[in-house]
């Protein structure tokens, strides 16, 4: 009971110190709580339905440990779920480790990260945030689609606030109907441009010739109709001309008789 309410009572004080060096509180509930203390280091653990909060980030997690000086560095495993509250951004992942003083997050395994402000969504194994430049790395299995496009690659960068794209190794950028790979790729997301670079390949849809092929067809399906109307117009007016000649023929017998 006594070592239950030390440890209690040495991360109330980090948590306190931590404020004054960092202006930054930490808020969290947990189920369970344990910590060891040092001269140089503080570490606490955290274990089920843990909920973290600070003034930039909330997380959810299964385990949490915070450690390091004043609790600088935060590291979460199993179903985790959170907030990054200064870049809008929300995201899933299997582990997490965060920095509080360079604010630079790595998210691992099956990644989910949604850019509320941008509507891009990006899937991937790793993914390391700098929240102060807003400069995402991304690697493995990497899907990011925003709009109608649908980029994947092995290896990205995303610029959040130029809205900038970068990708490597088997890139390939898929805009509606029309595909582009290459060994790199550079994707303006603003503007919608691509600039390809190495082994360009790419399939592109002609939009006008497409159309042009609709309207031919349709222009054929109304000559069609058109000429089956004037056949059966000429075969009725041949149906008439023959009933006509019958009747000239019976009223010049019954005039002859």
């Amino acid at each position: 009971m006594k070592n239950s309410l030390k440890r209690i009572t040495v991360l109330i004080f980090a948590v306190f110190f931590s404020n004054i060096v960092f202006a930054e509180k930490i808020l969290f509930s947990a189920s369970r709580m344990s910590g060891k203390t040092g001269e140089k280091n503080t570490t606490t653990s955290l274990s089920g339905n843990v909920y973290i909060k600070t003034d930039s980030m909330e997380i959810q997690a299964d385990d949490v440990e915070l450690s390091g000086d004043d609790y600088r560095y935060i590291k979460a495993d199993g179903k985790i779920t959170g907030k990054n509250f200064d870049s809008n951004m929300e995201f899933e992942c299997d582990s997490l480790e965060f920095d509080r003083i360079t604010k630079v997050a790595v998210l691992k395994g099956n990644v989910n990260l949604d850019d509320k402000d941008n509507n891009v969504n990006v899937k991937a194994q790793i993914i390391n945030y700098n929240q102060e430049t807003e400069i995402a790395i991304i690697q493995i299995k990497i899907v990011l689609t925003q709009k109608d496009n649908v980029c994947s690659a092995s290896y990205a960068v995303y610029y959040k606030k130029d809205q900038m794209l970068e990708l490597s190794g088997n890139a390939q950028v898929k805009q509606g109907e029309d595909t582009f790979r290459a060994q790199e790729i550079t994707f303006n997301m603003d503007t919608q441009d691509i600039t390809l670079g190495g082994n360009v390949k790419g399939t592109v849809t002609d939009k006008k010739s497409k159309s042009s092929k609709t309207d031919a067809a349709s222009n054929t399906e109304s000559d069609n109709s058109k000429q089956d109307k004037d056949k059966s117009k000429v075969e009725s007016g041949q149906s008439s001309d023959a009933n006509a000649g019958e009747k000239l023929k019976d009223a010049e017998k019954s005039h002859g008789e």
